[in-house]
C-alpha cells in the first residue's frame, strides 16, 4: 500500500484513526506524519535529517556518523536494489531510524541477498514509509533539523502525546559526545581489504609500505580500504588512546576519522591527544569529525549548523587548484570562519553556503576535509587527498632516514 500523508499537529481535531497506518513520526513542534511501519518494531528518538543521495542507502544507514539520527531519504525509490554483505560501513548499525517515501519493491540487483525490510529488522532499525518526504524535507530546510520519534507499533498503542513528550525530553546532538559510543574498544589491525571492484570484489593488500594509525571516532570501512589501496598497514585505536601509546606503534602518519556527535564535546579528551601528535611533527589527515577535532586542536571553534550537509552531490571549491569537486557529505557541525587562527589556511569551501570544507596547517603536513573523499557512496573526485597524505608520509619517512 502506498500512503502519502501531510504532517499535522497533535492538537488537531481531525480523527486520524481513519488512516490505516502502523507507524508514526512525531516532531518536537507537535507535527506528525502517519505511515506504514518498516523494519524493526519499536520506538526510537533522534535528530531528523535528510540525505539527498540517490544511491548507496546501505552504506548511508551503516555509517556510524548517523548515530542518534533518523534519516529522511529525499530519493523516493529506496530499497529497490536490496542489501548485501559487502556494503556495510560498520559492523554495528548506529542509525536510529529511516524514513522513505514509497513502499519497497522486490529487490532487483545481481548483488542483492536480502530485502531492505528484512535487513532493517535484523539490525533493529525502525522505519516508516508512505509519508510525504518532500514536505518533511521542506520543513527541515526551513526550520532546521528537529528532534523526532518514530514509533512502529500496533495502532492502538500509538500514544501521540506520550511520543511528543519523549521527543521533547531528548537532549539533542548539541553537547553530546557519541564517539565513545561507536569507537572500537581495543586496538586492531585492519584486515587489508582494498576497495571493491566489480570483477574481483574485495582483494587483499599484500604489500605494506607505510603504517597509519587511525583514531576511531566512528570510522567508515571504505576509508580503511583506501589506505589498503595505497599499500598501507592500518592500526585502528580507540578514540581515547593516549598520544604516547599511539606513538609507540611507530606510525608514519595519523588519521583522524569521521564520527557522530558534537566535536566540542568529543574534543574534551581528543584535543590534548591531537595537540601532542601534531607537536611530534607526524603527517596528520582528518575527515569529517576528524576535520572538526583537528581545527579545535589548532585553536579554531565549531558550532551546530541549521541544516547540515548530507548527500552525494555537494559542490566544493578547491581554493588551491581553483576547480570544483562534487562530494559526498554527512555532517551537522562546522568549523567557524570568524577568528580563525593565523596558522590555518582554508583549502576548500562549500558552494552551497560558503562554509569551510578543508583546512591545512601552514608549516606542517597536517590537513583535513569536512566531506568524504572515500566516495562510498558518491563521486570519486577527491581521492587525491589520500594520495596527498601518502606523499607527505613518504617525504617524512625519507627525511628521517637521512
Amino acid at each position: 500500500m502506498y500512503l502519502k500523508k501531510i504532517g499535522q499537529n497533535i492538537n488537531s481535531k481531525k480523527n486520524l484513526k481513519e488512516i490505516d497506518s502502523t507507524a508514526i513520526l512525531v516532531l518536537q513542534n507537535g507535527q506528525f506524519f502517519r505511515g506504514i511501519g518498516l523494519g524493526y518494531k519499536g520506538t526510537v528518538t533522534g535528530e531528523v535529517c535528510f540525505n539527498t543521495s540517490i544511491t548507496g542507502y546501505q552504506e548511508i544507514i551503516s555509517d556510524p556518523s548517523y548515530a542518534d539520527q533518523i534519516i529522511n531519504f529525499t530519493f523516493p525509490h529506496v530499497g529497490n536494489v536490496g542489501t548485501n554483505k559487502e556494503d556495510h560501513e560498520s559492523d554495528k548499525i548506529w542509525t536510529k531510524g529511516v524514513i522513505i517515501n514509497t513502499e519497497i519493491t522486490s529487490p532487483s540487483n545481481y548483488r542483492s541477498l536480502k530485502h531492505l525490510d528484512k535487513w532493517l529488522k535484523k539490525n533493529k532499525i525502525v522505519g516508516i514509509t508512505g509519508i510525504d518526504t518532500r514536505n518533511l524535507t521542506n520543513l527541515i530546510r526551513d526550520r532546521g533539523a528537529p528532534k523526532g520519534t518514530i514509533s512502529f507499533l500496533k495502532k492502538d498503542k500509538l500514544n501521540l502525546k506520550k511520543l511528543l513528550r519523549t521527543t521533547q525530553k531528548w537532549s539533542g546532538l548539541k553537547n553530546l559526545d557519541l564517539a565513545q559510543k561507536v569507537s572500537t574498544k581495543k586496538n586492531y589491525v585492519w584486515n587489508d581489504l582494498k576497495t571493491w571492484k566489480k570483477v574481483d570484489g574485495y582483494l587483499k593488500n599484500k604489500k605494506k609500505i607505510l603504517h597509519v594509525v587511525a583514531i576511531d571516532y566512528g570510522v567508515k570501512k571504505n576509508i580503511l580500504r583506501y589506505f589498503s589501496d595505497f599499500k598501507c598497514k592500518v592500526t585502528v585505536v580507540p578514540c581515547k588512546t593516549a598520544a604516547e601509546d599511539i606513538l609507540k606503534e611507530k606510525p608514519n602518519g595519523i588519521f583522524l576519522s569521521n564520527g557522530p556527535g558534537d566535536p566540542a564535546a568529543t574534543g574534551k579528551y581528543a584535543i590534548p591527544i591531537i595537540k601532542k601528535l601534531i607537536n611530534n611533527n607526524l603527517p596528520v589527515f582528518g575527515i569529517c569529525l576528524g576535520h572538526q577535532l583537528l581545527a579545535l586542536a589548532l585553536g579554531a571553534k565549531t558550532n551546530k549548523m541549521k541544516l547540515g550537509h548530507r548527500g552525494a552531490n555537494h559542490p566544493v571549491k578547491n581554493l588551491i587548484e581553483g576547480n570544483v569537486e562534487i562530494t559526498s557529505q554527512n555532517h551537522g557541525f562546522e568549523v567557524v570562519k570568524n577568528n580563525l587562527p593565523k596558522n590555518i589556511k582554508i583549502t576548500h569551501q562549500s558552494l552551497f553556503d560558503n562554509s569551510i570544507e578543508g583546512i591545512q596547517l601552514k608549516n606542517k603536513p597536517v590537513f583535513s576535509v569536512q566531506y568524504h573523499p572515500e566516495s562510498n557512496p558518491g563521486p570519486q573526485d577527491s581521492i587525491y587527498l589520500f594520495k596527498q597524505f601518502i606523499t607527505s608520509m613518504k617525504k617524512d619517512a625519507k627525511k628521517k632516514r637521512y
